[in-house]
């Protein structure tokens, strides 16, 4: 397992080692976790160090999970040491997709509009090109391990909005601050119809654990049984929480950077096809996003308790969203329902 001290690598070391592997844990400082079986190997690895993920697999594994890899270069490493590995899951990313107009993640304030998925969307649905950002590397990553398939077949995982504890970044924290901060409203783009599909870590365990079983050459999406509303989210994290808060839904996009915009706001929905993973491994999700919640939100409670500012205690989630976004500012929010919710917040 490479990686294996995030978010993904916790799950899938705890349900592979559980299920009778060995498994050996690989992170940059051979942590572990502590829902770990004693008889999980923890090592120390950088990721970008060929002797030492070639050191890692020795003489030889049945199978590779790599939660960490991006672009061509960390698909040769692995290439490379393909006479040593049964096969290999790798995650990759929905960001990978694109619309038949060309319009993907990267693309939402085009003049053209927001991508237009189809609904749901298949694996075969085309993608953006290699390149230098986060859903073309990804592709990069792709291309290269389903190339050398008869060489060392690998599944290749479409991960969703990955959620669950221990997340760097985790969107759930966009309504639980606001709930512990008293905040008596939600304001929400798009009308609150948002759809970015979920897939809880346990869900992404449960598919690399099938994998393994069944090595193959194949990419398929990763995503719960429910893709809800971010409206349905905003009310599903209250209710955790006991409190209720006011939806302040509004038509379109956010009128003002500052408000209305979640980690979820999409203008049109994002939906995953889950048939290939169902007809192909047999998968059955092991959980679902309401159902997962409580521990997500109990997690994120108990961390914004220890330290209560959130940007020191996620500053992953500082980086990518503040403060182009500014994820809880505020005074914007007030300013902007002072004005009726009628116009742009100054």
């Amino acid at each position: 397992m490479i990686g294996a001290t995030g978010q993904i690598g916790r799950a899938a070391v705890r349900a592979l080692a559980e299920e009778g592997w060995r498994v050996r844990a690989a992170s940059r400082g051979a942590g572990r976790d502590a829902s770990w079986p004693a008889s999980v190997e923890s090592v120390a690895v950088d990721r970008d160090d060929d002797a030492a993920v070639a050191a890692l697999i020795g003489d030889g594994c049945d199978v590779v999970l790599d939660c960490v890899a991006y672009g061509r270069a960390h698909a040769r490493q692995l290439l490379g040491l393909a006479d040593r590995i049964g096969s290999a899951v790798v995650i990759s990313t929905g960001a990978v997709y694109e619309d038949d107009q060309g319009r993907g993640f990267g693309t939402q304030d085009r003049p053209d509009g927001a991508p237009r998925y189809p609904v749901p969307v298949p694996e075969s649905q085309r993608t953006v090109p290699p390149g230098g950002g986060y859903g073309s590397r990804k592709v990069a990553l792709e291309r290269e391990l389903l190339a050398a398939g008869d060489r060392l077949p690998t599944t290749l995982l479409r991960a969703g909005a990955i959620h669950g504890p221990h997340c760097r970044t985790p969107r759930e924290l966009y309504f639980v601050k606001r709930a512990l901060d008293g905040r008596p409203v939600r304001i929400l783009a798009y009308g609150g119809r948002s759809r970015f599909h979920p897939v809880h870590v346990d869900n992404i365990a449960e598919l690399v654990r099938l994998a393994a079983h069944r090595p193959g050459s194949r990419v398929l999406n990763a995503g719960d049984p429910q893709a809800p509303t971010v409206a349905d989210i905003a009310a599903a994290v209250d209710a955790v929480l006991g409190v209720r808060g006011e939806l302040v839904l509004v038509d379109g996009e956010p009128p003002h950077p500052h408000v209305g915009s979640t980690p979820w706001s999409l203008a049109h929905p994002l939906v995953y096809d889950m048939s290939a993973a169902e007809r192909e491994l047999g998968y059955r999700p092991v959980t679902g996003y309401a159902e997962s919640l409580p521990a997500t939100v109990a997690w994120l409670a108990d961390r914004l308790a220890a330290a209560p500012d959130w940007r020191t205690t996620f500053p992953d989630m500082a980086a990518a969203y503040d403060p182009m976004t500014d994820l809880f500012d505020y005074a914007a929010e007030d300013a902007w329902l002072r004005g009726g919710g009628n116009s742009p917040a100054p």
